[in-house]
């Protein structure tokens, strides 16, 4: 945060305004409240408050900034500033980020006015796809929407998140301006552990029970019983973690209560199941030690369970040489 005094430079080029624009400005911006942001009051309620129409606090509050104009000499050094800091970061910045950087958490509603009443700075509001954020170049705004366009459709392409040095990589701008880019869309967010990828993707932003369980399972990098995903999702229950991970196909059910990832290569089924695709896949006969280690790639059971099934007759048959092949129809 700057040493500026924000709030002595607010109260200097207030003073020249009659009474009643001082106040609508100062209720308008939370300026009288000196601490914070997002303590601006309505025209609405200042109207209802002062006897007139939100439309007459509107035009009120226009008077007040064209009295303000003569005053902008005593707010160049912010000003100078404001636009610096907007520099290091591509010329724009998410409004929220900005604020806190240039007004750390008391002078936001200052910075905020002082923003509004520099005729370098311009805000652009909040969409569907973008948060709000301010510039002081128009041009570099539609670099920035181009290159989270581009970034989100490789993204896609890869189909996984990735840290800011891979990010880096898809672009040619620096990192702070990358960061600066990416932190006003709402289409590409970044995680809690700096990894940044597509806002629904659940390593992303895991809203669901299982997504949660996915993302668990996606950092163990290893099976795990449903108690264990449970006890590291805070405020899930067991049964509930249960309930999910067996009606969603992302997860194999590989042992007692013990839950893979389908991506690892896990196959769905049951213990005859997998040694059925395993002899199908090998299109010969194999060896009970063979089916053996295979299966137990597969599925986390004891090796008689694994042996009690092969030697069910009803879909494996037993060769001369001790060697299994599937059961024909």
């Amino acid at each position: 945060m700057s040493k500026i005094d924000y709030a002595q430079i607010c109260s200097k080029i207030l003073e020249v305004l009659p009474p009643r624009q001082k106040e609508v400005i100062l209720r308008r911006f939370g300026l009288g409240i000196g601490t914070g942001k997002n303590q601006g009051e309505t025209l609405e309620s200042i109207g209802k408050d002062i006897g007139v129409t939100r439309e007459r606090v509107r035009q009120i509050e226009r008077d007040g900034f064209s009295s303000l104009k003569p005053e902008l000499k005593k707010c160049q050094e912010a000003f100078r500033y404001f636009k610096d800091s907007l520099k290091k970061t591509g010329n724009l910045e998410k409004e929220e980020a900005l604020l806190l950087e240039l007004g750390g958490e008391k002078f936001q509603n200052q910075v905020y006015f002082l923003l509004t009443l520099g005729q370098d700075f311009e805000r652009v509001g909040e969409t569907n796809d973008f948060y709000s954020l301010w510039t002081i170049d128009k041009a570099s705004w539609v670099s920035a929407q181009k290159t989270i366009d581009s970034i989100y459709e490789k993204l896609k392409k890869i189909n996984r998140p990735l840290e800011l040095k891979e990010l880096n990589k898809l672009s040619s701008l620096t990192p702070a301006v990358l960061i600066s880019y990416l932190g006003v869309s709402k289409k590409i967010q970044k995680n809690a552990k700096g990894l940044f990828g597509l806002k629904d993707w659940p390593e992303i932003n895991p809203r669901k029970i299982k997504d949660k369980a996915f993302l668990v399972l996606k950092e163990s990098q290893k099976p795990l019983h449903f108690t264990q995903v449970a006890g590291l999702i805070n405020s899930a229950l067991p049964q509930t973690v249960h309930n999910e991970l067996i009606k969603d196909q992302r997860f194999v059910l590989v042992g007692r209560g013990i839950y893979a990832l389908k991506e690892w290569g896990y196959e769905e089924g049951m213990v005859k199941d997998v040694i059925s695709s395993i002899l199908k896949t090998a299109g010969r006969p194999l060896g009970k030690e063979e089916v053996l280690e295979k299966t137990l790639k597969q599925r986390l059971v004891k090796e008689n369970t694994v042996f009690l099934n092969l030697s069910n007759k009803k879909y494996f048959l037993r060769n001369s040489e001790g060697r299994y092949t599937i059961k024909e129809a």
